[in-house]
């Protein structure tokens, strides 16, 4: 079976707000640039693809966008209302920089049925694995309070969208973005359906979520593990985290699918983090995840794009990822990740790093 790849190139028409970087125009804060989330990161991948040839070994297609009873299963009617006026209205701002133009509440369920059609076809058996290119993203999006970026849970959607099919039970919903994923944790924080894990830089957005400490409530209680990391932790922290965190803990849960929330904002020269994440470690992740699906749950395994912000590095990431998930030989060799070759973390960080990772491994008791 062939990786499908979800896509529409309306996604990348998704805009609006008068922003310079992460500020809003306005006093001393000249116009210019816009948010940092902007098409090319994905439209650029969408080219790589093509030249590399490996868009030729994908099964490429869209998707119908998520439906209202889709979306009711996480939004409340009233949100979903207020977003669809002001988006009929000629856009606006719900919620923590989180604008919109005209028609951004139909691209919003768009992005949203990219992630639902994905994880539909890989549960269905149609594809091996899948990845949706999902923009806007949905990460951070709380029920009622879109933020950072985020505008519907894009994953939230698609995952309780299958479990309406009775096409899955156990998910496992794993977060690389190297922003915490606050908005997926709340949604499932009180409920033993749903392992929610979350590796991302510690206090960076949002500040105050993200703690190793919550770990869920009620019924969740141990179904959330948050793994805060520090900044500078580079290929061989985020693998031995992989290695001895996430690993065993998909191990003890034991999912019928894997998800990956999958944000490229780890990259070395990304503007909104100081992860030093390159190609290879974005393949070691994937591979190592693939893995784990083939043991746990025949392989099931769909991600969903999230953030990232450099336009020249994101489309070089998520190629590696894309050839890890296909099996593909085609490769795009990442020139970032060779001019920062022995510019990696030190062996004294990255001992560091091991006994920080030592200490939530020891709390979790594996």
């Amino acid at each position: 079976m062939t990786t499908g790849f979800f896509w529409d190139e309306r996604c990348f028409w998704h805009g609006g707000g008068n922003y310079a970087g992460l500020l809003q125009v306005g006093g001393l804060v000249q116009p210019g640039g816009g948010l940092p989330e902007n098409p090319e990161t994905k439209r650029r991948l969408v080219n790589l693809l093509r030249v590399t040839g490996l868009w030729d070994q994908l099964d490429t297609r869209g998707a119908d966008p998520a439906t209202q009873e889709d979306l009711l299963r996480i939004h409340p009617a009233a949100y979903l209302r207020q977003f669809k006026e002001m988006s009929d209205a000629g856009g606006g701002e719900l919620g923590l920089r989180t604008p919109f133009g005209p028609g951004g509440y139909e691209i919003a369920t768009l992005s949203a049925g990219l992630s639902k059609a994905a994880l539909s076809s890989v549960l269905k058996g149609h594809h091996r694995n899948a990845y949706a290119l999902s923009r806007p993203p949905g990460h951070h999006c709380l029920p009622d309070f879109p933020n950072g970026f985020c505008l519907l849970a894009n994953i939230a959607i698609a995952v309780e969208a299958a479990r309406a099919e009775r096409l899955t039970d156990r998910v496992a919903i794993i977060d690389w973005d190297v922003h915490h994923g606050n908005g997926t944790e709340a949604i499932f924080y009180d409920r033993a359906d749903t392992l929610t894990i979350s590796l991302h830089q510690e206090r960076n957005y949002p500040l105050d979520t993200g703690d190793f400490a919550d770990r869920g409530s009620g019924d969740g209680e141990g179904f959330n593990l948050n793994i805060p990391l520090p900044p500078g932790t580079g290929h061989v922290g985020y693998t031995e985290a992989f290695e001895r965190l996430v690993l065993p803990a998909l191990q003890d849960f034991q999912p019928d699918a894997i998800v990956i929330a999958c944000g490229f904002d780890a990259g070395l020269v990304d503007t909104l983090s100081r992860m030093l994440a390159g190609s290879d470690t974005f393949r070691a992740m994937t591979e190592m995840v693939m893995d784990a699906a083939d043991t746990l749950c025949d392989g099931r395994l769909m991600m969903a794009h999230e953030g990232g912000y450099s336009e020249v590095h994101v489309p070089f990431l998520a190629h590696a990822v894309l050839e890890a998930m296909s099996g593909s030989d085609i490769q795009a060799d990442d020139p970032l990740q060779m001019r920062f070759e022995g510019q990696q973390p030190s062996d004294r960080f990255n001992h560091y790093v091991s006994t920080w990772i030592a200490e939530m491994e020891e709390a979790l008791g594996y």
